[in-house]
């Protein structure tokens, strides 16, 4: 999966509260959680960002609160992947449940906001500039996650497939 965006640089220790406030976990609604993506720190953020954006994280991006409501937030404004150089374990995996592709790889301090990267999933290949980096490989399960759009779709596939062989 080749995936091309623009920009959006958030820095260390990117919490759950910061990425969806508490007060909108009332709402499953995508719309509605994306409309309040990353408000604490950019008001604006859901009106800015456009389909297809990439975010570019620091350390421990998605610490706090689990919470599946981050990751739907973040996929609802068309976001596909999120870059940084670590990520809160159970916001790595919640991420994949919901579809939404993560690559580690410290590149925060080398690209510069707004910029347009380009990434290979399945490889991990980030280029942008004149610049390349491999970001730490992901397992080609996690890959067809993404690719069916998360955990629910995924099984619903597989069960449809074993379903056909009876």
């Amino acid at each position: 999966m080749r995936l091309k965006g623009r920009v959006w640089k958030f820095g260390d220790n990117i919490d759950t509260d910061v990425i969806i406030p508490a007060r909108y976990l009332s709402s499953t609604d995508p719309t509605i959680l994306g409309d309040h993506c990353m408000e604490p720190l950019d008001p604006s953020f859901s009106k800015k960002v456009k389909k297809g954006d990439i975010i570019i994280g620091g350390f421990n991006f998605g610490c706090g609160s689990s919470r599946e409501h981050a990751p739907i937030a973040i996929s609802a404004l068309g976001i596909p992947l999120i870059i940084a150089k670590s990520f809160a374990r159970i916001f790595y995996r919640n991420a994949f449940n919901k579809g939404l592709a993560l690559l580690e790889a410290d590149i925060f301090d080398e690209i510069d906001q707004g910029e347009e990267i380009v990434v290979d999933l399945s490889t991990g290949i980030i280029k942008w500039g004149l610049n390349e980096v491999k970001a730490k490989s992901i397992p080609p399960f996690m890959v067809e996650l993404v690719n069916e759009g998360g955990l629910i779709n995924y099984l619903r596939k597989k069960l449809e497939e074993e379903n056909e062989k009876i």
